[in-house]
């Protein structure tokens, strides 16, 4: 696809159907509209000086944060999603200022050592509703975060809160009013949201390759296997035989990047022009995303994932890193459910709050806000502090 110079757009040049901020659902508690920013912007704003997108730069991707300075965190990850999804918001002129709200807010619920601590918390929580990485980034931007005097959390608005809850039970969908309705009723959120969702998946397949390759967890030859990455690997070899390796990887990543953002950005054109919703509600009221890549790049994608499942994030040394994880978040949570005594003033008092309101499984849910807003680091030294007998403080 070859295109002149994209200049941003601005509010006159939206699609009709992109959020705009003058018609925005608002926010949970009313305020003055902000000085010579949009409503999208001040969320943007509020996310990256929240504590919660701080932390992420040491919670796990893949790797644990002190096993390598150049591997992702779910901070450089939610960067490179919003740096995806701006461009293709720009591209189907949609709102980026949105865009990137979301993206750089959806991953702010996310526990320590990625996947890993999500399964154990989960399951330290099966009585009590269970733990969603998804549903606890909407705690915190509603609740948790505690900056303002005003309101608890960051009062983002409805089209921010939106986007970042991308999954949802009906049980808890019931307990969230309008937010909840489209997991009961059927519908899309806006347009903004759905390709926040797929740039997503487009950074991390691409960049969970780079890592693996980088940390000889995965190797050239089976990655070849797949389309998505073979293709590119012959291109660049055909191009370029005398590369360096590193080099090489890095021009393979970023042509699959290039050929998944085209694929999603003209195949979402056309859904888009074969239905022309006249508003974002419209969007809404429809029963399947508009956003969405071919069938064949759909088809590249799942091989991708699947060979990264196999060979990856199944791998022995991922593994041995998971279960030792899964170790930490278990007994951090048992100890502080048995004796909530041993938990910092602050997150003592949240869960205790929260048990006055719904007994055990508010106990338990206060414990897990303060153990999942954790980064890597910080648990397991609180781990050593709770069970090692040379730690006394």
């Amino acid at each position: 696809m070859t295109a002149g110079p994209v200049s941003p757009v601005t509010g006159d040049q939206l699609a009709p159907w992109a959020a705009r901020d003058d018609r925005s659902r608002g926010r949970r508690h009313p305020e003055p509209a902000p000085h010579y920013r949009g409503q999208f912007q001040r969320d943007r704003d509020r996310i990256i000086h929240s504590a919660a997108f701080r932390r992420l730069e040491y919670k796990t991707q893949v790797f644990v944060n002190h096993e390598g300075d150049l591997f992702r965190t779910r901070l450089t990850h939610s960067i490179e999603v919003a740096q995806i999804a701006r461009s293709i918001a720009r591209a189907l002129r949609l709102n980026e200022d949105l865009t990137e709200a979301i993206a750089l807010a959806h991953d702010l619920g996310h526990t320590p050592f990625g996947h890993a601590g999500q399964d154990a918390l989960n399951q330290c929580l099966r009585d009590h509703g269970g733990f969603e990485h998804n549903f606890q980034s909407l705690r915190v931007v509603d609740r948790l975060e505690h900056r303002y005097a005003a309101f608890r959390g960051l009062n983002l608005t409805f089209e921010t809160r939106e986007g970042i809850l991308k999954h949802c039970s009906p049980a808890r969908a019931r307990g969230l009013g309008e937010l909840g309705r489209r997991f009961l009723d059927g519908g899309q959120p806006g347009l903004e949201s759905q390709l926040t969702n797929l740039a997503d998946e487009i950074a991390y397949n691409s960049h969970d390759v780079d890592d693996g390759l980088r940390a000889g967890l995965l190797d050239i030859d089976g990655l070849c296997s797949t389309r998505l990455f073979g293709s590119q690997y012959e291109t660049v070899r055909r191009l370029h035989p005398d590369l360096a390796p590193r080099r090489t990887v890095h021009e393979v990543v970023r042509r699959i990047i290039d050929r998944q953002v085209v694929d999603l950005i003209e195949t979402s054109r056309q859904r888009i022009e074969a239905v022309r919703p006249e508003d974002i509600e419209a969007v809404r009221r429809l029963p399947e995303p508009l956003i969405a890549f071919s069938t064949d790049m759909q088809d590249q994608n799942r091989e991708l994932k699947h060979f990264l499942h196999e060979h990856l994030y199944r791998h022995y040394r991922v593994h041995r890193m998971s279960v030792k994880a899964g170790r930490v978040i278990n007994a951090l949570f048992e100890a502080f459910v048995v004796d909530p005594r041993l938990l910092p003033d602050e997150a003592r008092d949240h869960a205790r709050e929260l048990e006055r309101e719904k007994g055990a499984t508010g106990l338990a849910r206060g414990v897990a806000d303060y153990i999942a807003g954790m980064t890597d680091r910080y648990a397991i030294a609180e781990y050593e502090r709770v069970y090692n007998p040379r730690e006394l403080t």
